[in-house]
């Protein structure tokens, strides 16, 4: 008898804790989608502004936004450097 109750009230502190671990995992992971996307609306604004501003042709591509997305401004930096000595990518 005092087992059974002791192994009902162990798989319901396992069931909270696992309640807790998912939405952890949750917020983390918003958190860091969050952090990306507001990487990539400033590279796209910045990366829009500099070829509106001074002409440099850049291109959006896949590689182009992946690296915006993750690494933001000095992404956008280093595009730029690369654009003036003439490497596209």
């Amino acid at each position: 008898m005092v087992a059974g109750i002791l192994a009902t009230g162990l798989s319901e502190v396992l069931i909270i804790v696992c309640i807790f671990l998912v939405i952890y995992i949750i917020f983390a992971l918003g958190k860091l989608l969050f952090g990306l996307l507001i990487n990539l609306v400033l590279g796209f604004i910045s990366i829009f502004a500099l070829n509106a501003l001074f002409g440099l042709g850049i291109a959006f591509s896949l590689l182009t936004i992946v690296l915006i997305a993750i690494f933001g401004l000095p992404a956008v930096a280093v595009i730029v450097a690369l654009k003036l000595l003439g490497i596209t990518i």
